[in-house]
């Protein structure tokens, strides 16, 4: 009787049971297990977003944001300033603030979050620093999922936001000649951002 192998189907020898092991999903790390667990096979997407969407992120206080869809860029980038690093037990977090709405300075969120790491990021400028990650989620369609953020100041930038590849993998398809398919944030009013007056 040949061996039980993975996902149930019978192995013939042991090299065969390698290669099986070796395709068998797993997830290594906090980032690739909470956000980008590209070992697992996963449906084609239907969903059709376009190149500049409203975007919420409600743990950082911020009902809705425009950002621009890049899957040339890895990563997703928040447009942030008066960024402070402090300890808290063994955890390194991040304060900061936020102008979500584009061309207006009076409109601010203070938001804090966990650094879970700090990576070197080349700019479009070509301008090489170095910038804290964030592990927030972000809202489309109604549906919530977690995504990594690298905070940069990105004020010179036409977005307060970029929603790199990573943040839309396995989920959307990008259409480049089309903007804002979930209308339904853009509605959302900022009247819960608080008005910054210090």
């Amino acid at each position: 009787m040949n061996p039980s192998g993975v996902h149930g189907r019978p192995i013939r020898d042991r090299r065969t049971a390698v290669k099986a092991e070796a395709r068998t999903p797993s997830r290594v790390g906090f980032t690739r297990a909470f956000c980008n667990d590209r070992h697992v096979k996963r449906a084609r997407p239907t969903l059709v977003i376009g190149w500049r969407e409203w975007v919420s992120l409600p743990a950082l206080g911020v009902p809705t944001i425009k950002a621009k869809v890049d899957t040339g860029a890895r990563s997703s980038s928040l447009h942030v300033f008066d960024v402070e690093h402090h300890k808290r037990g063994s955890r390194t977090l991040v304060r900061f603030r936020i102008h979500p709405r584009q061309r207006d300075v009076k409109a601010t969120v203070v938001a804090e979050a966990e650094v879970v790491t700090f990576r070197h990021v080349r700019s479009s400028s070509g301008h090489r620093d170095r910038r804290p990650v964030i592990v927030t989620d972000v809202e489309i369609f109604g549906m919530r999922w977690p995504i990594e953020i690298t905070l940069a100041n990105r004020d010179a930038m036409g977005f307060r936001m970029l929603l790199g590849r990573e943040a839309v993998r396995a989920r959307f398809l990008v259409n480049p000649g089309s903007s804002y398919y979930d209308g339904r944030l853009a509605k959302r009013r900022l009247t819960s951002i608080r008005k910054d007056t210090t």
